[in-house]
């Protein structure tokens, strides 16, 4: 491939995830609205359609404040480290056999790595803040993204001692006659527990909890600021989605009458929904309640999970 492919490509990857991560504002108010039997957004174009549009001009010509008691640079530089982190997590995801930015031998490693920087992001942002309620949000978030981070990275391995190889191509190859579902179907439920706890998405939207925290570690942020957050958790939503799909769904692999770039999308597209879904139908839990699950549940299941995985794969291979 040559070079201005790949300038191509990543052009080309970039302008669809932000446009998917500003398309999906009107997606969940239309989906929410649905399901909870109300109208929804229905007044800026056809179907609302233009609201994405609307908020984004609201946001630009909001005022772009900086309190006065904050951590000047340290409050700018905070919001992007989540929307950078996000898009270089991307850059490992297999689209296609020919759409990808870098097909690493270290595909996996360096997308938990990625995610892990995300934790900065709400860090930064709460201390910065100077605000006792952004800081309790990102010391809430911290804690939360670290321990389920560790769930996450344990659930994968069961799929890369099954395919030898930490490729994502790899591994969305070795699912030809069979998507690792069905033979990892507990990793599969682990890694997308921790995965809605990384993304702090309900029913694990406690370090924004409303009734107790403002806003969390965003409490003092507005304008294209605030706006990076935002854009930021649609991202994480598309990249929990689109790392599901590739590692225990097939990536692109599906029947012929589509091509494969179609099958990546309406699957990933499908987990976004049932990201949405769960936001209109359950409670949040306590924080205390989130961490035991994590520590004195996912993680035995996830230990568990990997034992058995080992003790089989080493049966089959003799």
């Amino acid at each position: 491939m040559t070079v201005m492919q790949h300038v191509w490509i990543v052009l080309g990857v970039l302008f669809v995830l932000l446009n998917i991560a500003a398309g999906l504002i009107w997606v969940e108010r239309r989906m929410l609205a649905m399901w909870q039997d109300r109208l929804g957004p229905n007044r800026a174009g056809p179907l609302g359609i233009l609201i994405v549009l609307a908020d984004t001009l609201k946001l630009f010509f909001k005022e772009d404040w900086v309190p006065p008691f904050a951590d000047k640079w340290v409050f700018i530089f905070a919001p992007a480290v989540v929307v950078g982190s996000v898009l270089m997590s991307f850059v490992i995801i297999p689209f296609t056999p020919q759409i990808i930015v870098a097909d690493l031998n270290v595909g996996i490693l360096f997308f938990l790595a990625m995610s892990s920087l995300g934790v900065y992001s709400i860090v930064l942002g709460g201390w910065a803040s100077n605000n006792k309620y952004s800081l309790l949000g990102a010391m809430r978030g911290a804690s939360q993204m670290i321990a389920y981070e560790v769930f996450m990275g344990l659930s994968l391995m069961g799929v890369v001692m099954l395919t030898g190889s930490f490729k994502l191509g790899d591994i969305v190859n070795a699912q030809k006659d069979m998507w690792f579902v069905i033979k990892q179907p507990v990793a599969l439920i682990i890694f997308f527990i921790a995965g809605i706890a990384e993304t702090h998405r309900l029913p694990f939207d406690i370090p924004e909890a409303e009734s107790e925290l403002v806003a969390g570690y965003h409490s003092e942020y507005s304008g294209m600021k605030f706006g990076m957050f935002f854009i930021g958790e649609y991202l994480g939503i598309t990249l929990i989605s689109a790392v599901t799909v590739t590692m225990f769904f097939g990536g692109w692999l599906g029947w012929s009458f589509l091509p494969p770039w179609a099958w990546f999308f309406l699957k990933t597209f499908a987990f976004i929904l049932f990201f949405i879904l769960l936001r209109a139908s359950l409670p949040r839990p306590r924080y205390d309640q989130l961490m035991e699950t994590g520590w004195k549940i996912l993680l035995p299941l996830a230990l568990l999970n990997l034992m058995i995985t080992g003790a089989v794969a080493l049966l089959i291979r003799g």
